[in-house]
């Protein structure tokens, strides 16, 4: 009973380092719990002692507090509004929303907006209050001082005041009833440097302030001593992200350094004070790092020696266990404990959706009993481990703090060994109980002002409204006792018992028989690849280890590729590195317009052969690619990373949409060819589509392998062979697409490649023999081979299709509601991430005017924090850029940036850069006019024009305003002004709330209108379309009067027919339709 053993549940690794997708709740985690435990005696006297104890503490609790209390009628107010799903969702969106709205107006506008969104479901006393508002501007005055009092008055009850007074005079008091303290600021990660100096300097004038009050107070032993003597009377909890605006797990070290510059300060001072110090644990993706820091900070000699620091342990978390099995082991060599508080967790909400969301194993347990279950076992794990891992056990679940109190009890500890700790506005009951039984409390007791409180108030209102919360349970639901007592693992053994009856009962849960792998009917449905999670340790060792082994490849030789024959002899360029321009990434034959002639009859005289293969055989070749692609994943990362300078997410990103974009248009295939059906009684009617001819594609630098991957699979699979012209810029990648293709089983001359300079795409797009041109770049280029594909030579019986996209200018709306650390955020993400070279990047910002003073310094403020660094770099964000040319063009559009408005923030790039690559500081440039170059003109490079809105009719009209039309953005908080954006903002892609870049294949189709291009939609149902053609087949059935007994069709084919509906004597033509020979 004293080791707990790892969770069996921890993500799993696949071989390239990469984490794998897990399911949530492995199979075999059933079996184990299917039975209750079988108890030993000290289990046996374990259990009765647990509920002799919880027992005692419900009766000390007494039923709650009643109709006399004012807490009473909180509680049933937030039942009766809250109870509501819907409801709770649209309330807990204003309250967010609230200390932003400056006026009266916008407060009555923005309630009876979130309220429409509820309908029907408003609370009728709601309904009844809002009714008795008077019209105008008295109601909107009546409304708003309402809506504020109320949010403040939940939020006091909360939160223990706005300054540290307020909080030093709730601290006292709690004093004079036993309870001890742990104060914490207010607020979530910061944004800005100056913030992160804020918050420290905050703390540490906290600790001075308190620390000589407290010094006066009288003695108090239950909670200024313990087992061993005097204990720290002042405490402070602290959130390391609070302490830099860069809190990447990725950028392990340069984080640390940053965090560690401003917690050295504050645990001297904690030292210096005799306080105790007690460290935050947030979201589950920076606690790997949370922890690294911790240990950091025990490490060095000046606090080595001091008792008087503590961490947070979360049991909600799978590796809980884990974690704390690692910290004794490290607590063992420091040889001075510290404390451990042992704490459910209070983001599971975001960590199971966000974890959804990126397609990875859920970190949290998913049922509450696994969570309640995972704490007592933690709790034991401290107890035997008491002498290092001093125990802290904070819930408001009396079955959690009795299990551990009563094994403590039975162990032997001295009861002042052993801390338990609630919150401020929510534990007071069940504080008061603990200190009549001689318990030593600590309430964690948040203050700071209304605007970075309200995050901690939301999650205390789902806390105290969820269908799970004990508290709830206890004393709003009144539920029995005893069962509200029971041992988590018999609750887990009754739910997989009644879960496997009705597995059982109803026939679910029967697998089907495995079937042929290379069938499409049995391919699983289509779903994102996931990203490396880099705050893995083993995920960044891997891609570092991949980064080491591609250096020793660097200068690979690519060749010219026709026919599936190599040509090397010629003349060569050099593909450089550009944040080390003395680093030669490959050596690239370069191709001539007689060999790009060539390659167009090789992929001519293939084309035949290759539209007659079934689709079923051309799309396995695709997922064959998908696979060879993930396999390779880390390496094709680095290679990426190498030649094109993309951060490492940005260029694992990259690798994962050429996975998508294989495994998307696979699927996308095998629907379109089955034939779409509409017969009548004596006539069969049949739309199929039919392969174009040869594609030559051109794609960027930017997306080294995600774009040429994507045109050229699309083109492939729908049977057109390729000749792939790749960018001078990236041409090592586009050799390894063709080894993938070619490793995958692609037939020779389907693929060819011919790296070169302008004249050889030129020459491609003028080959009459050319069917299709899929083109991704500059708007001067895409606009030219528009005008040279429109042309039809003699012998040239067809229309060239040309697929392009070609850039933008696009901008971001923020509303004078928004949420501006999520605004500020975003815009740096989309304006400067892989240093604004993305045709989606955000180059200007439209901001409503009663929030542009703020936000442009807050913008400003924030931008100095970005790292610029090479891409092998994990801290690097803004990276060198591509060459000498885009160096100049960004470098010359800074130069006369100050003539078009006020320059806010430039960011110098470090000295050790300037002349090793391509390195250009973010320039942010304010007060800028519309019609300025530098709010009309595509810059690629990473400038940011600011541009002041009277109101949102001005912000649309300026955001319209461009030549573009690719993606836009708005930050809001009004449904009303998102749901007229929806309407009016004239972009392709759309983003609200959230950056604007990083569009995923089938869930953001990608392409925009007016001169960013067609209006195709790469990684969409219809793109497809673009590189087929459309047959219409009818026949007639009836022979002399008599016609065949069938039913009339109007569907598509079944897809378990494709492989005989996609035969080469099937309706899928091999024959290029009008292409002249």
């Amino acid at each position: 009973m004293t080791t707990p053993t790892t969770s069996t549940t921890d993500p799993p690794t696949s071989a390239n380092g990469h984490i794998a997708h897990a399911a949530p709740e492995p199979k075999e985690e059933a079996s184990a719990v299917a039975q209750p435990r079988a108890r030993d005696p000290f289990a046996e006297r374990l259990e009765a002692r647990t509920c002799e104890i919880g027992l005692e503490l419900f009766q000390l609790i007494g039923r709650g507090p009643g109709p006399l209390e004012r807490a009473y009628w909180d509680n049933v107010l937030m039942d009766q509004t809250l109870g509501d799903p819907v409801v709770k969702v649209q309330l807990f969106r204003f309250t967010d929303a609230l200390p932003s709205l400056r006026s009266p107006e916008s407060i009555r506008r923005h309630l009876y907006e979130y309220l429409a969104e509820a309908g029907d479901r408003v609370p009728w006393f709601m309904k009844l209050g809002l009714g008795l508002v008077p019209p105008g501007v008295l109601g909107d005055r009546l409304l708003a001082q309402a809506a504020r009092v109320g949010a403040t008055s939940m939020a006091r009850r909360f939160i223990a005041g706005s300054t540290p007074d307020e909080a030093l005079r709730t601290i006292l008091r709690n004093r004079r009833h036993n309870l001890a303290f742990t104060a914490d600021l207010l607020g979530e990660a910061v944004v800005t440097e100056a913030e992160a100096d804020a918050y420290l300097n905050t703390c540490l004038d906290l600790l001075r302030g308190m620390a000589a009050q407290l010094d006066r107070e009288p003695e108090r032993p239950i909670i200024d001593r313990d087992h061993q003597g005097p204990i720290p009377r002042l405490n402070l909890s602290v959130k390391l992200t609070g302490l830099t605006s860069r809190f990447d797990p990725v950028a392990v070290e340069a984080t640390t350094n940053r965090v560690m510059d401003r917690l050295r300060p504050l645990a001297r001072q904690a030292m210096r004070l005799g306080a105790f110090l007690h460290l935050d644990v947030e979201h589950y993706a920076i606690k790997d790092l949370t922890y690294s820091i911790f240990k950091t900070l025990l490490s060095e000699p000046e606090f080595r020696g001091y008792p008087h620091f503590g961490i947070v342990s979360q049991a909600y978390l799978r590796d809980a266990e884990r974690d704390l099995i690692d910290l004794n082991t490290f607590i063992a060599d420091r040889g001075v404990p510290v404390t451990i508080r042992l704490v459910k967790g209070a983001y599971w909400d975001y960590e199971v959706v966000h974890a959804r969301a990126m397609d990875w194993p859920i970190p949290v347990w998913t049922e509450k009993w696994r969570s309640d279950a995972c704490f007592e076992r933690c709790a034991r794990y401290l107890v035997d481990h008491h002498d290092r891992l001093r125990p802290a056990f904070g819930s408001h679940n009396l079955r959690s703090l009795a299990h551990g109190l009563a094994y403590a009890e039975l162990r032997g500890l001295d009861p002042r060994a052993v801390e338990t700790q609630v919150l401020h506005g929510m534990g007071e009951p069940i504080a008061r109980a603990l200190v009549a039984m001689g318990r030593r409390v600590r309430m964690y007791t948040p203050y700071g002002a209304m605007l970075p409180g309200m995050a901690y108030l939301v999650r205390r209102l789902l806390e105290n409204t969820s269908n799970e919360s004990f508290l709830k349970a206890s004393f709003v639901d009144h539920a029995d006792q005893r069962e509200l007592l029971r041992d988590p693992e018999e609750v887990g053994a009754m739910f997989w018992n009644r879960k496997r009856a009705q597995s059982n009962g109803n026939g679910r849960g029967v697998v089907n028989p495995a079937s042929n792998a290379e069938s499409p009917a049995s391919w699983p449905p289509f779903t994102n690849e996931p990203l490396t999670d880099f705050t893995r340790v083993e995920a960044r060792e891997h891609l570092k280890q991949a980064l080491e082994r591609v250096e020793a490849k660097l200068g690979v030789e690519v060749p010219v590729w026709i026919g599936g024959q190599s040509r090397t002899e010629g003349d060569w360029f050099d593909s450089l590195d550009p944040g080390d321009l003395s680093r030669v990434v490959a050596r690239v034959r370069k191709g001539t317009v007689a060999e790009a002639s060539e390659a167009v009859a090789a992929a001519h005289a293939a084309f035949g052969a290759w539209a007659a293969t079934p689709v079923a055989e051309r799309a396995t070749i695709l997922r064959r690619a998908a696979a060879l692609m993930r396999r390779d994943r880390a390496e094709l990362t680095a290679w990426i990373i190498y030649e094109s300078a993309k951060p490492w997410k940005e260029a694992d990103a990259d690798v994962a949409e050429a996975i998508d974009f294989c495994e998307f248009y696979a699927r996308e295939m095998v629907r379109l060819a089955h034939p779409r059906r509409r017969d009548v009684p004596g006539e069969e009617n049949e739309l199929v589509r039919m392969a174009r001819g040869v594609a030559v594609v051109i794609p960027p630098w930017n997306f080294p392998l995600a774009i040429p991957v994507g045109m050229t699979a699309a083109a492939l699979v729908a049977g057109d062979p390729v000749v792939l012209k790749p960018s001078e810029n990236a041409p090592a990648m586009a050799w390894h697409l063709c080894r993938v293709f070619r490793e995958a089983g692609l037939p020779e001359g389907v693929l060819n490649l011919v790296p070169g300079f302008g004249e050889v795409g030129a020459a491609l797009v003028a080959d009459p023999r050319v069917a299709l041109i899929a083109f991704t770049g500059s708007k001067a280029v895409g606009l030219s081979i528009n005008e040279t594909a429109a042309r039809t030579p003699a012998g040239q019986h067809h229309v060239k299709r040309v697929i392009a996209e070609m850039g933008g200018k696009n901008a971001i709306i923020v509303d004078d509601d928004a949420d501006l650390d999520e605004a500020t955020l975003g815009v740096l993400h989309s304006a400067f991430g892989f240093a604004g070279q993305k045709c989606s990047a955000c180059s200007r910002v439209i901001v409503l005017a009663d929030v542009y003073d703020t936000f442009v310094k807050r913008l400003a403020d924030a931008v100095g924090s970005l790292p610029i660094a090479p891409a092998t770099d994990p801290d690097c964000v803004v990276n060198p850029l591509i060459d000498r040319k885009a160096f100049d063009r960004v470098t010359g559009y800074q130069a006369r940036a100050a003539s078009q408005g006020r320059i806010v923030a430039h960011v110098p790039v470090p000295e050790t850069l300037r002349n090793k690559g391509h390195y250009v500081g973010p320039l942010i440039v304010a007060d800028v006019d519309p019609q300025a170059p530098i709010a009309q003109e595509e810059i690629f490079g990473p400038v940011l024009a600011v541009i002041k809105a009277r109101d949102l009719d001005d912000a649309l009209a300026i955001a319209n305003g461009v030549e573009y039309a690719l993606t836009g953005g708005l930050y809001s908080r009004s449904p009303a002004h998102i749901e007229r954006v929806r309407r009016e903002f004239l972009v392709g892609n759309l983003y609200i709330n959230r950056p604007i870049t990083g569009a995923l294949v089938d869930r953001q189709p990608f392409g925009g209108a007016k001169l960013s291009g067609i209006g195709t939609k790469a990684g969409g149902p219809d793109y497809l379309l673009e590189f087929t053609l459309a047959k219409s087949i009818t026949e007639n059935t009836l022979r002399r009067g008599f016609a065949p007994e069938v039913e009339a069709a109007d569907h598509e084919t079944d897809p378990a027919q494709l492989e005989t509906a996609s035969k080469p004597n099937s309706n899928l033509s091999p024959t290029p339709l009008g292409v002249g020979s």
